[in-house]
């Protein structure tokens, strides 16, 4: 009896040894400008967190204005950047197309915020590219897949979020975003919920480029659409590529909204092949009278598609063509 007992408590023992080893890293790191923290920047603390955790790291990070490009890595998954205060805790930087100056792709080299490490979250942080109305500026690039913003501010002028990943899922809760051109934009499926989306000059507020396929692209569910003073002429959304996907349900929209709404880019083909929708939204921009012939009212039983639930489901991935038979 005494051996069997042992049988059983050896395996037990090895996994309780080994689930220790698997723990023998900081879960919890501190970064603060005035080095009260473990570091005073943050892209030192997360180079430190550990790769391909097991267990979530948060990284928290004091109330101060943090001068530097953040870049958090395939390898940092499961990574939360948690500030003090959304209005204290700023990242902030100043690269745009000109100054990158690396060719036609430079807009992607310009994120103050770059994440790719999947299951990555925000909360209670500011983000801003201040190089001003100088074209192409990102605040926030996003390409990982489960990526989470809570109560975060993104603070630029054309470019300010890019939404990206075509196989990415990214929900964005009580945020508030601001632009001038084509500020909220990429491939992914992206849940803007309770947000606030401002406008800083006549212009688009989206730039889809929903891979073709998919159930979703871009949806704002309970969001409140504004403008600066002076900017009456918005549109909600053009399609960067041929099949980008757009939907606005039970928003508020101001008068800056133009009538028809959405816009095809000067590519009438587009037309067929996008999606953009509106269902239950409120406000004077809200009129459906006046918009594009070619975007949709949905119907309440298309409507009660646009759940959380639903929009951030997994989807299925497409083919991989390996070309080993051509």
């Amino acid at each position: 009896m005494a051996n069997g007992k042992l049988k059983i408590w050896l395996p037990l023992a090895f996994l309780f040894v080994s689930g220790i080893a698997q723990a023998q890293y900081r879960t919890e790191l501190t970064v603060a400008k005035d080095g009260s923290g473990d570091f005073t920047g943050i892209q030192e603390a997360i180079d430190a967190a550990k790769a391909f955790p097991d267990v979530r790291i948060t990284i928290l990070i004091k109330n101060g204005v943090y001068e530097e490009k953040v870049k958090v890595h395939a390898w940092n998954n499961r990574l939360t950047l948690r500030g003090e205060s959304a209005e204290g805790t700023i990242i902030r930087w100043n690269d745009h197309f000109n100054k990158i100056d690396r060719g036609r792709n430079s807009t992607f080299h310009t994120a103050t915020l770059l994440v790719q490490g999947d299951d990555f979250r925000a909360e209670n942080l500011t983000i801003e590219n201040y190089a001003g109305e100088v074209g192409q500026a990102v605040a926030v690039a996003v390409e990982a897949d489960r990526s989470v913003f809570e109560n975060c501010r993104m603070l630029g002028n054309q470019d300010t979020l890019y939404a990206d990943g075509a196989n990415a899922r990214q929900h964005y809760k009580n945020c508030y975003i601001e632009g001038t051109t084509d500020f909220i934009f990429g491939a992914a499926t992206a849940l803007f919920e309770n947000c606030t989306i401002h406008s800083k000059s006549n212009s688009y507020i989206t730039a889809a480029s929903t891979p073709e396929g998919r159930a979703f692209g871009f949806v704002f569910l309970h969001c409140r659409l504004t403008a600066a003073p002076g900017v009456d002429s918005v549109y909600l959304g053009r399609p960067w590529r041929q099949f980008a996907k757009t939907v606005f349900v039970k928003c508020e929209m101001g008068s800056h909204t133009r009538p028809e709404g959405w816009h095809n880019w000067n590519a009438p083909e587009r037309e067929r092949t996008v999606f953009y929708a509106e269902f239950g939204n409120t406000g004077p921009g809200a009129a459906t009278s006046g918009r594009a012939a070619w975007s949709r009212q949905l119907s309440k039983k298309a409507a009660k598609q646009y759940s959380r639930e639903q929009i951030l489901k997994p989807f299925p991935l497409p083919v991989m063509e390996t070309g080993f038979d051509k």
